[in-house]
């Protein structure tokens, strides 16, 4: 087992003040990390990046005239299918005996508040589906479930966005979930968080699609991690997708899709047409 590079056992990201919320922004002359503070209205910066301990410059912006950009650009993105049980059985599918993994590329990524590209040349049916993100801190394989804490950075809510009709017809999930823009994260990672029993709701221009909590995964996040590492080296800023609830339907081009988890916030973004 590896459990690397000089972060103690039992880290997280702290300050003076304790632990934080983390997220990435803009202020139109490069991209830094921040500190959420008062409530969510302004950020701090923070000098370099929240791994390995955080260091405030004394920059402080209201949160209101900053862009706010995906809060990690991953190396890659591992999701878990099928691992809430009404799910699995509104798509017709079998509850799995173990973790499904698949991936998603980095380049899928995108933040709150940007559009998610509708592919219309290429499908017909492109479907939301609100998850609970795991974010990792830091480098790490063959992770044992009882130590699977120390390697979680944080927590953030994504939109594992799907085309449904290139799922049934490839057979697997490459093409299907691999779409510029088909990884809405965020809006920023909450790093102290007990994801045992969260609630999680999907909406669609205000209309409540799903309502799940986490409790009803069937593989938890200990258990996840355990499984996922046990076949890849997960690296600091990975993500891992943890399934999504009952309720997933499709997309228009012009809706309002957002993704939100108690004790964390909502992840919002409007879906434009990429054709």
């Amino acid at each position: 087992m590896e459990l690397s590079t000089g972060l103690p056992e039992g880290w997280r990201a702290t300050t003076s003040l304790g632990v934080v919320r983390i997220a990435r922004f803009t202020t139109g002359d490069g991209v830094a990390f921040g500190v959420v503070e008062e409530g969510g209205q302004v950020v701090a910066k923070i000098d370099a990046h929240p791994f390995g301990g955080i260091q405030l410059t004394g920059e402080r912006y209201p949160l209101a005239e900053v862009r706010i950009v995906p809060p990690i650009l991953p190396s890659k993105v591992v999701a878990i299918g099928r691992n809430y049980a009404e799910h699995a059985r509104e798509l017709g599918n079998e509850v799995p005996s173990e973790p499904l993994i698949f991936l998603k590329p980095s380049t899928s990524v995108i933040g709150h508040g940007e559009g998610i590209a509708y592919p219309e040349k290429l499908s017909e049916r492109v479907d939301f589906e609100g998850e609970l993100a795991v974010v990792i801190g830091r480098l790490c394989r063959e992770v044992p479930v009882e130590r699977a804490g120390d390697v979680i950075f944080g927590y953030t809510c994504a939109n594992d966005v799907t085309a449904r009709d290139l799922q049934k017809r490839d057979g697997q999930f490459t093409r299907a979930k691999g779409f510029d823009t088909f990884c809405p994260i965020g809006p920023w990672i909450e790093t102290d968080l007990d994801p045992s029993d969260l609630a999680l709701t999907t909406t669609v221009n205000g209309e409540l699609r799903q309502s799940g909590r986490t409790s009803q995964l069937i593989f938890d996040i200990p258990a996840l991690i355990a499984h996922v590492t046990a076949v890849m080296t997960l690296l600091p800023g990975d993500i891992i997708l943890t399934g999504t609830p009952a309720g997933v339907g499709p997309l228009q081009v012009g809706d309002e899709v957002s993704v939100g988890i108690e004790g964390i916030g909502t992840l919002t973004n409007r879906v434009i047409s990429r054709d």
